[in-house]
């Protein structure tokens, strides 16, 4: 319990993470200490170059940008590794083909991390984009990024849920990309207080015309769907949602989506991509999880685009300076 608590206590604050791994660098592996060359710097420059499809049709936006991150930021890492072509590509390649073909409106990215989805959205469209993160040193790097590029989406400090108020958000001790709320009355010093809200509310108070939502939440998914069901019955919006196979995720959002008439379309391999009659977290693999929900079939051309941007992504790859 004692060691669980200073963990918590080193992930919990970012300077004294940096300083605890500082340190350990210095010591033997037998009193637990570290590769020097494995310890992250206090801050990563990522050169992050961006998809620009081969038709030449989307002129919008830089074909690279230089972002600043926290060094200990899980999703940076990965970037300035591997770039874009190995984050989650089959997922942002469907993501960037359903802007090309829905209607005007906002695109809401819920549960943005540093905001690789909202980047991309506001590169490559004139949108209004939203990303919503509630961890804050996560939602301030991604503020930073969204004001050091001039892309100029909205970062909004909130977990949205099947719930106004508060909530309590864990944060993964290993990735913070797991960071979720929790429903628990004991908290310690992995759990911080951030507002909730649910998405009807946060739209009625917006008044954005949603047309493309992005769902990944850690697996709360089924909540943010319960409080923006009001949402998806009258914007009829492109949904991409994180299913991870566990927790009752796929049970709970079949129920909540069913009624609306949506099709369901796993994230796998090469499209064209088939419509199933029920939402498996393991139909689609375990570097994408994501699923389409499409208010109506997709239209022609849409599965070329998909291809399209899925040939663009892979040329994108990390170059960390």
């Amino acid at each position: 319990m004692v060691q669980d608590q200073l963990r918590a206590l080193v992930h919990r604050y970012p300077f004294v993470r940096f300083a605890t791994r500082q340190l350990r660098a210095h010591l033997p592996r037998r009193f637990g200490g570290l590769d020097p060359d494995r310890v992250p710097p206090r801050n990563r420059s990522v050169r992050l170059d961006l998809p620009r499809p081969a038709d030449g049709r989307r002129e919008v936006g830089p074909d690279s940008l230089t972002l600043q991150f926290p060094g200990y930021l899980t999703v940076p890492r990965r970037l300035a590794g591997s770039g874009l072509a190995r984050h989650e590509p089959d997922s942002l390649a469907s993501f960037m083909a359903m802007l090309d073909h829905t209607r005007p409106g906002a695109v809401l990215d819920i549960g943005a991390g540093v905001g690789v989805y909202s980047i991309l959205a506001a590169a490559r469209t004139r949108r209004p984009v939203f990303a919503f993160e509630p961890t804050p040193e996560i939602a301030s790097a991604a503020r930073a990024v969204s004001s050091s590029a001039n892309l100029g989406f909205t970062v909004v400090d909130l977990a949205l849920s099947n719930h106004n108020g508060s909530g309590h958000l864990r944060r993964a001790l290993h990735n913070d990309m797991c960071n979720r709320l929790v429903h628990t009355t004991r908290t310690g010093l992995a759990h911080i207080t951030v507002r909730t809200s649910t998405l009807s509310r946060w739209n009625e108070t917006a008044a954005t015309f949603p047309t493309v939502v992005k769902i990944d939440t850690a697996g709360t998914e089924p909540d943010v769907v319960a409080g923006g069901l009001e949402v998806l019955r009258r914007y009829r919006p492109w949904v991409l949602t994180k299913v991870r196979p566990d927790l009752g995720v796929e049970e709970r959002l079949m129920a909540l989506i069913d009624p609306l008439d949506y099709l369901w379309f796993p994230i796998s391999g090469d499209p064209p991509y088939e419509a199933r009659p029920e939402i498996s977290g393991r139909a689609s693999p375990a570097w994408e999880r994501m699923w389409m929900l499409a208010p109506e079939e997709p239209p022609n051309g849409f599965w070329d685009s998909v291809a399209m941007w899925r040939s663009a992504l892979a040329a994108c790859q990390g170059s960390p300076r």
